[in-house]
């Protein structure tokens, strides 16, 4: 197997942009064009424009398509509702998260089943692909990698409503949050999904390759008189940050359950039926009611100095936790970090809770997740 990066459909793009390119999950990928600061603020004020093709596609179809997802992951995927989507995990026997996913029902199948699409993360995909098809023996189900099918646009920000419409007949005022259809952008086939990883209104475009270069350039031009710029993957971090959002990797690791990670709610006990991880989910939830787990909180810096995954918490010259994600926030002008602490210092306000910053412990400010919540 070749080390050498994969290309998204748009790689030659983003050069001619002068992107800076980097290695990100074993995709070159474009980490910013320019300020990664002027990328993170357009998309919280105009909009900014993502490839986010390294994403893993995995298309369940089949009689026993939704029985299956429902044993695979811990949520209830019976219940989603064509044209809808819904955020989800996939664990291990011993509960331990193996990624989080977001799960798209799509439009039924020439045979009047139900069509699924699991995204994964790009680190995560050919795991999550390995796990699903393993876990579908038994089901009359087709589990297929459709990684190579999609390139992956999102617009994100105030005004991607307002780009998209001059682009499109669909129905965007009655597309929610976490609902996708299928229309025509730009005149590309597209799966529209109103779905992002940055706290802000936004879309995510699934298109065939052959046709990305052809979008980005419109919907580039429809941004335009309004702001809109490319974005790379540096400031889609600060963006995720602000709002509070997990990363793989990060705050949600195999060592970690949903309920360590405070997304118990992701994990759906009252489904029919057997699923992988049920009975050590249902441990874990006990523990967390009886003793609870670290706390995942956010911490603002009153200093300058920018706490990194992996420094430890400290509070009375004890280590109570570590950080898991930590960057300048553009927003608030000061430094942020999401961080795993004891229940003791958990609660907003807690004083006396420092950063161990190479030695010296950095006084920080417990706060409620997220940083950053937009407005409607």
């Amino acid at each position: 197997m070749s080390n050498t990066p994969r290309k998204t459909a748009l790689d030659a793009l983003h050069r001619s942009l002068g992107a800076t390119m980097t290695d990100f999950a074993g995709w070159d990928m474009p980490l910013r064009y320019g300020s990664e600061r002027d990328e993170h603020v357009a998309v919280r004020t105009r909009a900014g424009l993502f490839d986010l093709s390294h994403m893993g596609e995995i298309t369940v179809t089949g009689p026993q398509a939704v029985d299956l997802l429902d044993y695979a992951l811990v949520g209830n995927m019976s219940t989603i509702g064509p044209g809808r989507a819904r955020y989800t995990m996939i664990c291990q026997e011993d509960g331990g998260i193996v990624d989080d996913l977001i799960v798209y029902r799509l439009g039924d199948t020439e045979a009047d089943l139900p069509k699924y699409m699991v995204v994964a993360n790009a680190g995560n995909a050919q795991i999550v692909l390995d796990a699903i098809t393993e876990r579908a023996a038994g089901f009359d189900a087709e589990v297929r990698d459709d990684r190579d099918a999609y390139a992956l646009i999102a617009v994100q920000g105030p005004e991607s409503p307002g780009i998209l419409k001059s682009l499109t007949d669909a129905d965007l005022d009655g597309l929610k949050y976490y609902a996708g259809l299928p229309g025509t952008v730009a005149g590309v086939p597209a799966l529209i999904a109103r779905t992002g990883y940055t706290g802000e209104d936004g879309f995510e475009l699934f298109v065939a390759p052959e046709h990305a270069e052809k979008l980005w350039q419109a919907l580039t031009d429809a941004g335009a008189p309004v702001g809109l710029i490319p974005a790379g993957l540096s400031c889609r971090d600060t963006l995720r940050l602000e709002a509070g959002m997990p990363l793989y990797g990060h705050e949600l690791t195999t060592a970690l359950t949903p309920f360590d990670a405070g997304l118990g709610r992701v994990v759906k006990f009252e489904k029919a039926g057997d699923f992988v991880g049920r009975e050590a989910l249902q441990a874990a939830a006990e523990r967390a009611e009886t003793a609870p787990p670290r706390k995942l909180v956010g911490l603002v810096a009153e200093g300058r100095r920018v706490p990194r995954a992996g420094f430890s918490v400290v509070a009375g010259g004890e280590v109570i936790g570590e950080v898991t994600s930590g960057a300048p926030s553009p927003t608030l002008g000061k430094p942020i970090a999401m961080a795993y602490v004891d229940a003791a210092h958990a609660a907003p306000g807690t004083k006396g809770v420092g950063v161990d910053i190479r030695g010296t412990h950095e006084p920080y400010e417990v706060v409620a997740l997220p940083f950053y919540k937009r407005q409607k």
